[in-house]
């Protein structure tokens, strides 16, 4: 029998593990017959080592084994999702799985929820009267089989070792370490029973990487692991050195994905990921042949409706309101307080700090520090202007949305000090850094 303890000496001496050894110690962690403190040892001891590509491959595979793997027999089209390391105004998810799913793919997204200055995709969806995030695994299968997508919270019996692991690197300084992201993301994916995954790895001001370089090699490692795992995985690498949308708050996000798929506006930057991933995603997923036609696809499920259609169908059938799409005004709550906000400087946006801006929704109440929190899905910020944005009396940085005055004021001068202006007009960076091609990284 291989005792935890012999398997944290040797990756704490920089040795490598082998398969059995790293089975080992995850069953441990699902037994608890490994405690906490090993835990934080193993992790503490692979924050500085690191891993190599087999262990990393092996460590994800052992935490997919911890629980029940998702099957999915007798379905017309591939079983496809997108994972995105997290951002502000990021609401790509609410609008690739119905775009995804409407080209003939069935989505069934495992997502999370916000913590510190990201939003997290259940959040939002909360924002929705009756949407039901928790309907088990069952349930959440039927759906999928029956509307060709469903968005829910992780169940308890996909990768508990995961839920367990994480839990003690949250509080003892390894959430960072590559090798342990990568396993935890991609141990869920591959619990999903996957035909293949997109990732969406940010940098930026509001990412968790900030460099550009470190956001792609992650973007690398990880769809090398996932490849050797079996699932064939591309990623992007993308831009949150500014928010992604115009909103960053939970209904208002709603709001703006339900206006983005009716096509009445989209945002230049948003639509460029969201085409982007989608159209990766189907051509991963063999439902198109080239790139070309992937993003042929792409548009016309938008143009045609299909995909607002598509998001319809999945707020009715996971409890929310049938009409959410034609009257969302009457449905999503709407914060007490809506004002401008503008800067005490005209000129142009040369620089947003976009951490800061999830920070402001924080403060009023539309974000969560600890997973307890409550949140408040009414507030946050809408009409957010970006860099290279012309700004100035008439034209505001952005609309607060807030419950209280107090709140509207001091969210406001939290919202100036993220900007930064210049007199002169500032060249704009693309939304999309960089493209990953999992796949022939191996050939």
């Amino acid at each position: 029998m291989q005792l935890a303890e012999d398997i944290i000496l040797k990756k704490r001496d920089g040795l490598s593990l082998t398969q059995a050894e790293i089975r080992a110690f995850i069953d441990g962690v699902s037994r608890h017959t490994v405690s906490d403190a090993q835990i934080a040892a193993f992790a503490m001891a692979t924050f500085f080592n690191g891993m190599n590509l087999d262990e990393e491959r092996d460590l994800t595979l052992a935490m997919r084994d911890s629980g029940t793997v998702l099957t999915w027999e007798n379905l017309d089209g591939p079983v496809l999702d997108k994972h995105s390391t997290g951002g502000v105004g990021d609401l790509v998810s609410l609008l690739l799985g119905p775009i995804v799913a409407s080209c003939g793919a069935y989505v069934p997204m495992i997502s999370g929820r916000g913590l510190g200055h990201t939003g997290g995709t259940l959040d939002k969806l909360d924002s929705i009267p009756g949407f039901d995030t928790l309907p088990g695994r069952e349930r959440f299968q039927q759906l999928v089989r029956e509307n060709g997508i469903a968005i829910i919270g992780q169940t308890n019996d996909l990768a508990p070792a995961d839920r367990r692991i994480y839990a003690v690197r949250d509080v003892t300084a390894t959430v960072a370490s590559s090798s342990l992201i990568i396993s935890s993301i991609l141990s869920k994916k591959l619990a999903e029973g996957l035909d293949a995954l997109v990732m969406d790895i940010k940098f930026g001001s509001g990412a968790f990487t900030p460099e550009p370089e470190k956001a792609v090699s992650l973007a690398r490692d990880i769809s090398r692991v996932a490849y050797t795992a079996g699932l064939p995985c591309n990623a992007l690498v993308t831009d949150m050195d500014q928010p992604l949308a115009w909103s960053a708050g939970n209904a208002l996000e709603v709001h703006e994905a339900i206006t983005f798929l009716k096509g009445d506006a989209q945002h230049a930057r948003l639509a460029t990921v969201v085409e982007e991933l989608s159209a990766e995603l189907l051509l991963l997923g063999g439902l198109a042949s080239s790139p070309e036609e992937s993003r042929k696809m792409v548009l016309n499920a938008l143009e045609s409706g299909r995909a607002a259609e598509q998001f319809a169908t999945m707020v009715s059938a996971q409890g929310g309101p049938s009409n959410l799409l034609n009257n969302p005004e009457l449905f999503l709550p709407a914060a007490a307080i809506a004002r401008p906000v503008y800067s005490t400087t005209p000129g142009y946006v040369s620089a947003i700090d976009t951490k800061a801006i999830g920070t402001v929704v924080i403060s009023l109440g539309g974000g969560r520090q600890r997973v307890e929190d409550a949140i408040d899905p009414s507030v946050g910020i809408s009409k957010i202007s970006g860099v290279g944005s012309r700004v100035d009396s008439n034209v505001p940085l952005a609309f607060i949305h807030a419950s209280r005055e107090e709140d509207w004021d001091h969210a406001a001068q939290l919202l100036r000090s993220a900007y930064r202006m210049s007199g002169d007009a500032v060249e704009v960076q693309p939304a999309i850094f960089a493209q990953i091609e999992g796949k022939s990284d191996h050939e």
